[in-house]
Formats: structure tokens, C-alpha cells, sequence
């Protein structure tokens, strides 16, 4: 791309440019110029925080939070139960993004001493960005380039024309339609599906597949299914969209009702099915935010992105990367790239990174799911001959005490030659405060006969441990040589 059109454009020059400032890219920032010399340009022609502050995780557990809460009031003794109140938990969604402004975010940038350029960025030579909008701008880098751009969801063309609903709707809803089809059956999903519900709505999810949250331990999304029935949400699996029609498809603005009556024509194990609902919601993936980045003008594709086949001098990292698309997974891999790029620049040694690190996930259903490493299935593909230990989450004193009908499923997969923990599950109340010691020995190779050392508080949660690592066989479980 040329830039002759421009009278004189300005030239701004730094160490680091970082295109995408969401968490990944402050990240990056953050860590290449902590404690140097080093400067960095943060260019972002959005929010200053990213799809995660406003628009997907945070303003999704301001609302599942108040949502979990009621639930458990409703199963324990003692409690007269609380209600959702609509209006107060889309208040609360509210200030915590800020009502959509990031003056706050700006501020931290600048604090950490981190230049903030507002536009579209595209690269335009080795080393070199332009910014089109409002002005041009070009910024060189003596250093590295970091592509933090994100992800975008993917609509299937079935649903072009309808003007769905998608993540950024469901997450700012300002419209509560009385009837809601949710297509997929992954994480936003399922998230939605639960507050949703918890908001008067009546959800139908159409999933493809034969169960929820694909990828996962099938016992994780047998429990979030039966859960999200009891709430009144009605599950259709194996069932595919064959056509989809609105009138008056419009985008009214963010979480609006975006136009008429919304009917979807299925085929699933009954048959064919028309449905028909106020708003429909397509969660059905999503995918790198890549296009009119400039890609072209260094002779590159989205294909040499996701095979890393990049110049040394350029990085990508979080969705953008083609990794796992999960926030604290983009994060972490941003600040792993970020001190890299640091040591080139100032000659310091290169931090040390484990090999393997697995990535932890929470899915802030009710009940919650989180997962770290292989599940069994996956291990034994590997090659691992595995020993797995399975019990009823309320297995343990604390568990229990979480909820008087405290249910799911708590796994842990182990190597039966190393006894390396490999993987870990677990589906229920608050389940996401029980990964990271999983995540801990995985990453710290422990294997369990020390891992069981580690004595957990009673009654906590974590003393679900316990249980889990005494229904494995003796020899994994007590110490070599005893």
C-alpha cells in the first residue's frame, strides 16, 4: 500500500508498535518496556481494553455472578431464596464496562507509559504501520511489530441477511426478548443460555452436535444440559439450521431487538422443524481479526500467521495468534512474547519458559466447568496408558457445604508409568476455584504421590483432592520406595 496520496504524513518512531489494545496487547506493551528504556505505540480503532472489558468476559460474569448467587440461595437451607432483578443486574453490567467509555483504560496506558494511537492500522513495510484514519500516521519500530488484533465471530451465510444477534449483543442486551434461539452449543452458548434464562427469557439452543461444549469431558456438557433444562431452556442436539428468514432486518443498535419475528427451519432427530422466536443469537465460532491488517504488502496470508512462518521482527499473539482464544491464554503468551522481544532489544538474557504449559478454562455456566490438560480420551490418543479417578463433586465435606444439592463430576487423569497428572474436570458449584492446583502440577511436573502432600484446609473446596487422589491405585499415590 502506498501512502503518495498523503500530503506529508506524520512519522512518529518507537521501539514496539502493538496493533489491538486489548488485554493481550497492553500485555505485550507492558512487558516489552517494563523497567528500560524501551518505548512502545499502542494502536487501537476501538475500546482501549478490547472485545474481553466490554463486549465478552467481563460484562458476562457481571451478569452469571448475580445469577450463580441466586441459584445457590435457592439450595440452601436457611435461605428464602433471592429473585434477578433485570434492570439492577444490566445496571451492574453497565458500570463495569464503564458504560462503554475507556478514558480508564487510556489512563493506565499512559501511566505505564504506553503512546496510544487511535485508528486503523496496516502494515505497510518492515517495521512500519500506517494509521488511516483520523489522520495518517506512520509509526516505525526499531524493535518488533506485535499483532494483537483479537477475533471476530464467524456467521454461517445462512444468517446474513437476518441481522442476528451475536456475542456483542447478547453480552450488552438492552432489549430482553421474550423468546431467544441460540445456535451452537459452545461456551457463548451456553454462558448466554444461563443468564438469558435467568432474565425471563425462554431459550432454545439448536446444537449440531451430539452435546454440549464439544471438546470437553462429555460428562461436563451432560451436566451443563440438564442444568440449563431444569432452567427452562429447551436443548435440541444433533439438529442443523436449513434456512432462516426475518422481516425488517435491521441492526437497531447494540442488544436491540434487530427487526421482526425471526423463523428458523430445522432438520434434527424428529425431522424437520420450523421455529419461530423475537431475537436469534449465533454463536457458532469465531475466527482471527486478520483482514485489512496489510498482510499482503509483506508478502504474507492468515495462513503463514497460524504457522508461525513470520519475520522475527513481527509477532502475533492472543485470537489473533490462531492459539487458544481464551483472554488469560492471550495474556500470558503476551507477556512470554513481550519479555522476548525486551532481551533482543536490550541484550539481557532470555527468560526461561516451560514447555507444555496447558491452558486452564472456566465456563461460567451453572454449574460452572473448568478443565486443564488432556481429557481422557485425548490422553489415550496420545499414547498415555492413563488411570483415571472420577467422583461425584460433592465428595468432600467442602463441596458439599457449597450448595445442599451440590452436583456434577470431579476427574483427574493421570500417566500410569509417571504418575504426571495429565488432565483435570471439574463440574460444579464454584468449580473454577479448584484448576489451578491442577494447572500447577501440571505445569511443575509434580506427580501425584507429591501432589497428595499438599494438604488442602478443611472444609474447603480444594479438599476435594483428597478424595480424587486416593481413588487412584496405591502405587501412583504414596511416595517411591514406601
Amino acid at each position: 500500500m502506498s501512502t503518495d496520496n498523503y500530503d506529508t504524513p506524520e512519522v512518529v518512531t518507537t521501539d514496539v508498535i502493538v496493533i489491538g489494545g486489548g488485554p493481550v496487547g497492553e500485555n505485550a506493551a507492558q512487558y516489552a518496556t517494563e523497567d528500560s528504556q524501551l518505548e512502545a505505540v499502542i494502536i487501537e480503532e476501538e475500546l482501549l481494553g478490547g472485545e474481553c472489558s466490554y463486549y465478552a468476559c467481563i460484562p458476562s460474569k457481571t451478569m452469571l455472578r448475580p445469577v450463580e448467587t441466586a441459584h445457590a440461595t435457592q439450595h440452601l437451607d436457611g435461605l428464602d431464596g433471592a429473585r434477578i432483578e433485570t434492570e439492577a443486574l444490566l445496571n451492574r453490567r453497565d458500570e463495569w464496562v464503564s458504560h462503554y467509555d475507556d478514558t480508564g483504560q487510556v489512563d493506565w496506558a499512559q501511566g505505564a507509559g504506553l503512546r496510544v494511537e487511535r485508528g486503523h492500522a496496516q502494515l505497510v513495510g518492515e517495521r512500519r504501520v500506517l494509521i488511516s484514519e483520523p489522520k495518517p500516521v506512520i509509526v516505525e519500530a526499531r524493535h518488533a511489530v506485535v499483532i494483537a488484533t483479537g477475533s471476530q465471530p464467524v456467521v454461517p451465510s445462512t444468517f446474513v441477511d437476518v441481522a442476528p444477534w451475536l456475542s456483542r449483543d447478547v453480552t450488552g442486551v438492552r432489549d430482553v426478548p421474550e423468546t431467544l434461539v441460540i445456535v451452537g452449543g459452545g461456551v457463548v452458548a451456553v454462558e448466554a443460555a444461563t443468564w438469558m434464562a435467568a432474565l425471563g427469557t425462554r431459550v432454545r439452543m439448536l446444537v449440531r452436535g451430539d452435546g454440549l461444549l464439544a471438546g470437553q469431558e462429555p460428562f461436563a456438557g451432560r451436566h451443563v444440559a440438564e442444568a440449563l433444562e431444569n432452567a427452562g431452556v429447551r436443548v435440541d442436539l444433533e439438529t442443523s439450521v436449513e434456512a432462516c428468514y426475518r422481516p425488517g432486518a435491521k441492526d437497531t443498535g447494540l442488544g436491540r431487538i434487530h427487526g421482526g419475528q425471526v423463523t428458523v427451519q430445522t432438520l434434527g432427530r424428529d425431522g424437520e422443524s420450523t421455529v419461530t422466536a423475537d431475537e436469534i443469537l449465533v454463536a457458532t465460532g469465531r475466527t482471527s481479526r486478520l483482514n485489512d491488517l496489510g498482510l499482503e504488502n509483506l508478502g504474507l496470508t492468515e495462513t503463514d500467521i497460524a504457522a508461525g512462518g513470520l519475520p522475527d521482527w513481527l509477532h502475533a499473539v492472543g485470537d489473533a495468534s490462531g492459539e487458544v482464544p481464551l483472554t488469560h491464554w492471550g495474556k500470558y503468551r503476551a507477556r512470554v512474547i513481550g519479555a522476548q522481544i525486551r532481551a533482543g532489544a536490550t541484550g539481557e538474557p532470555s527468560e526461561s519458559v516451560p514447555e507444555n504449559v496447558p491452558t486452564p478454562q472456566v465456563v461460567y455456566s451453572d454449574p460452572q466447568v473448568a478443565a486443564v490438560g488432556l481429557t481422557e480420551a485425548e490422553a489415550r490418543e496420545d499414547g498415555h496408558a492413563v488411570e483415571v479417578s472420577q467422583l461425584p463433586f460433592n465428595s468432600s465435606a467442602g463441596t458439599s457445604l457449597l450448595r445442599d444439592d451440590a452436583e456434577g463430576t470431579a476427574q483427574i487423569v493421570v500417566d500410569a508409568r509417571s504418575g504426571l497428572l495429565l488432565g483435570a474436570t471439574f463440574v460444579g458449584p464454584e468449580a473454577g476455584e479448584l484448576i489451578h492446583p491442577a494447572t500447577v502440577a501440571i505445569v511443575g511436573s509434580l506427580p501425584v504421590d507429591v501432589l497428595r502432600h499438599a494438604v488442602p484446609s478443611f472444609p474447603s473446596s480444594s479438599e476435594l483432592w483428597l478424595p480424587l487422589l486416593e481413588g487412584l491405585p496405591r502405587r501412583l499415590r504414596l511416595a517411591r520406595g514406601a
